[in-house]
């Protein structure tokens, strides 16, 4: 009997996928915001920003206390991504200055084909603007969502 692989084995390698949920863990100890990364293969959409829409509203991240969920797209054999954030993290964080420079730094690492490490640093400047304007209170419910990595097709 054929053993059956994971959607993620062709789009992220398993050191890589350990390396983005530790930064997802770490960045979420100083915050009561939540951050969740989805990869697939290919957008269904042209325009990669309103598939992470979907996929925000799908993964029920809008339903957090605080409204303070982002995620991270990522459509590899694609080359699209998009950085979401909901409302209020998106504009305490900077609005657009802010997201546009998370998503600079993501793409220097994925020009050396180094994708893990890019969503991981994309993940880490989130959770940094996150502990800013939302830091840990342990009477707000912490880890809403979970930390793992979302693959689609």
């Amino acid at each position: 009997m054929a053993a059956v692989e994971s959607k993620s084995v062709g789009l992220l390698p398993e050191p890589e996928q350990q390396r983005i949920v530790a930064a997802i863990a770490q960045a979420e100890k100083t915050t009561t915001g939540e951050i969740r990364v989805y990869v697939e293969s290919t957008c269904a959409y042209v325009d990669a920003m309103e598939r992470a829409k979907e996929v925000f509203t799908r993964l029920e991240m809008d339903k957090t206390e605080k409204r303070n969920a982002a995620l991270v797209y990522v459509a590899i054999k694609d080359k699209q991504f998009a950085l979401f954030g909901d409302e209020a993290i998106y504009k305490l964080a900077g609005g657009p200055a802010f997201w546009n420079e998370a998503g600079r730094q993501m793409v220097a690492h994925f020009k050396e084909s180094h994708y893990g490490t890019g969503i991981a640093a994309a993940v880490t400047a989130i959770g940094v603007a996150m502990a800013v304007h939302f830091p840990y209170d342990p009477a707000v419910p912490h880890n809403e969502l979970p930390d793992d990595i979302v693959f689609g097709a």
